[in-house]
C-alpha cells in the first residue's frame, strides 16, 4: 500500500475520514422533529400506564415483545414484557399503590435512526395500599426505543432515585 508522503495529504486523508466517521454517526435528520414528537407520546402514554396501572393494551403498545427487553428497577430486574406486566405493573404498582401519579418532566430525547433513548426526571405521588398513606418520590429514568413496524416501542428501562450527595 503506497501512503502519501507529505502532511497536507496525510491531513486530508484523515480529515475525509473523520467527515465519512461523523456522517455515519449522525442522526437521520428526516423526520426527527415527528420522531421526538412521537417518543414524547409514548412517555406520556407510559405514565398514563403507570398512573393506571395498566397490564393490558397499554403495555403491549408502549413495550417491544422482543425477549430482550429489561426493566431494571430499585427492587429487582425484569426480562420480557410478561415480567413487566407481572411484576412492575400487577406487584409493585397495582399490589402497593392505590393511586399512582408519575409526572415526567426535563426530557431529553435522541433519536438515530430507528433507534432512540430519552432521559427524564420525575416526580411520582401515591397512596400505600396498605393504610392509605402518602407517598412521593423523586427520581429519573432513561428510556432505549426501537422502531418496529412504523411505531417506536420502549426495549429498555432504567430507572434510580435522585442522585446522592455527598455533603
Amino acid at each position: 500500500m503506497n501512503l502519501p508522503k507529505n502532511r497536507f495529504a496525510i491531513g486530508c486523508v484523515v480529515m475525509i475520514a473523520m467527515i465519512a466517521m461523523i456522517g455515519i454517526a449522525t442522526p437521520a435528520a428526516a423526520d426527527s422533529t415527528a420522531d421526538t414528537q412521537a417518543i414524547k407520546n409514548l412517555i406520556a402514554k407510559y405514565a398514563e400506564s403507570i398512573d393506571h396501572a395498566d397490564t393490558t393494551k397499554s403495555v403491549e403498545q408502549l413495550f417491544s415483545n422482543a425477549p430482550e427487553v429489561t426493566f431494571i428497577h430499585p427492587l429487582g430486574e425484569e426480562h420480557g414484557r410478561d415480567q413487566i406486566q407481572a411484576n412492575v405493573y400487577r406487584k409493585l404498582m397495582a399490589g402497593t399503590f392505590s393511586e399512582r401519579k408519575l409526572s415526567p418532566k426535563d426530557f431529553a430525547i435522541h433519536v438515530y435512526g430507528d433507534t432512540a433513548w430519552s432521559e427524564f426526571n420525575w416526580d411520582f405521588v401515591a397512596k400505600l395500599r396498605k393504610d392509605g398513606s402518602p407517598f412521593h418520590s423523586q427520581g429519573r429514568e432513561t428510556h432505549f426505543y426501537h422502531r418496529e413496524n412504523g411505531q417506536w416501542r420502549i426495549v429498555h428501562v432504567h430507572y434510580s432515585g435522585v442522585p446522592v450527595t455527598g455533603n
